[in-house]
């Protein structure tokens, strides 16, 4: 037996990045579920281009052709996509290289189509690191080794095509950063090459493993393992909305199904706006036995653990006692080093966690050439492109000491070098 799959994922840090001003964003509105198709789709009605996409695709030597139709499902109007691929048996060559559709193909198979494939480096990265996911989740499943795994409903040629033009979609799109919504799982059961397998399918369940879910209150399908492969590889975060100028739209259809919320995904492309932003978590507790002066060292200690900033403040607290709020920010990645770091170092015995969406203006480090040495200089530049310098206090304070000349005067140098 193998043991739990070890399938990245981009969401479990990617937090920590700030999506700079002007990126192009892609959030999935999974309100009702995904599938590679319905991805694929929703990238078309958002503006990505037919052609191209049909011409990068024809780089994997697999014939077949895309069928998109404009559809309604409920009160919405999408596109629907299908790969059609041509009868077992037809005279070209190619068609007897590579199965069909129906039929399935091994992990092993699959990587060297891609591999082989005319495309874009980054495409094929991102095609390989789909497959791989979905290989890992089915290994685990069967309790397998990767290499011998067989895929059925995912080896065939659809599969191939929705993987590979997801990545083509996101390189042609430009896009820079991918959120997500928590996504809509369906129940029930499902037929399948191994048989009759509850919803979600357990390759799918594998997939989802660590990303926030809501229940569909359907019976049906709703997220597929090549969708479920596709979050787990391409998202970088599961969230709301994020702060960004919408530029499109797009709406990618899956079947014809009754349920309380039509069978479609949703897609918001747009750039981030004025500020960037990125996301935090506060981390916050009462104290009304803190030391004041190991107050520094549990700074540091934080600050080492991956705090972006500590601070205190007096309070006056339950009984009239005197105390402090101590709040940390951190990033949502770390919040339980941080937190073991507050119970091991301060009183706390009760720590408050609150995740926030942070707006920021772009800023930078420079080094500055001044009479008293190199000094590091932090540049902050508003939405107008105007911007406002701040030297480095501890590389103030060391040149100061080392030249025995006031700290203003060191400052004052560093950032008028800056200025120039």
């Amino acid at each position: 037996m193998v043991s739990g799959p070890r399938m990245s994922r981009r969401s479990s840090t990617a937090s920590s990045r700030a999506a700079k001003v002007g990126a192009r964003l892609l959030h999935l509105d999974c309100f009702s579920g995904i599938a590679g198709n319905m991805f694929l789709a929703a990238l078309l009605d958002a503006g990505l281009d037919r052609r191209e996409l049909t011409s990068d695709l024809a780089g994997l030597g697999l014939e077949h052709s895309l069928v998109v139709k404009r559809v309604r499902r409920g009160a919405l109007a999408a596109r629907y996509l299908s790969v059609r691929v041509p009868a077992r048996g037809a005279s070209s060559a190619a068609r007897k290289k590579h199965a069909s559709h129906g039929h399935g193909r091994s992990y092993r198979e699959i990587t060297r189509i891609l591999k082989g494939a005319r495309l874009d480096a980054a495409v094929r990265t991102q095609a390989l690191a789909i497959f791989e996911a979905l290989g890992r989740a089915e290994a685990h499943v069967h309790g397998i080794q990767l290499e011998k795994v067989h895929f059925h409903e995912v080896g065939a040629v659809d599969a191939i095509v929705d993987v590979t033009g997801a990545a083509i979609g996101l390189a042609r799109l430009g896009v820079e950063g991918v959120t997500a919504s928590p996504v809509a799982l369906g129940s029930g059961a499902v037929e399948t090459e191994h048989g009759r397998l509850p919803l979600p399918a357990p390759a799918t369940l594998e997939l989802l493993r660590g990303i926030p879910t809501v229940p569909a209150h359907v019976e049906w399908e709703t997220v597929t393992p090549t969708g479920a492969a596709i979050l787990r590889t391409v998202v970088d975060e599961f969230r709301s909305l994020p702060a960004m100028r919408i530029e499109s739209v797009g709406h990618g259809a899956g079947n014809e199904r009754d349920g309380p919320m039509p069978n479609v995904l949703r897609v918001v492309l747009g750039r981030a706006g004025g500020f960037a932003a990125d996301r935090v978590v506060e981390l916050e507790s009462n104290l009304d036995d803190l030391v004041p002066e190991h107050f520094d060292y549990l700074m540091e200690r934080l600050f080492e653990a991956g705090a972006l900033d500590v601070s205190i403040q007096p309070l006056q607290m339950k009984k009239n006692r005197p105390g402090f709020l101590l709040r940390v920010l951190g990033r949502p990645s770390e919040r339980w080093p941080l937190s073991r770091v507050l119970f091991a170092e301060s009183t706390a015995i009760g720590v408050r966690a609150t995740e926030a969406d942070r707006l920021l203006l772009e800023r930078e480090t420079r080094r500055v050439t001044t009479p008293f040495g190199r000094i590091a200089v932090k540049v902050v530049r508003d939405e107008r492109g105007v911007e406002s310098v701040s030297a480095e206090y501890d590389d103030c304070k060391r040149a100061a000491r080392k030249a025995s000349v006031p700290l203003r005067e060191v400052i004052r140098a560093a950032e008028e070098a800056a200025a120039k």
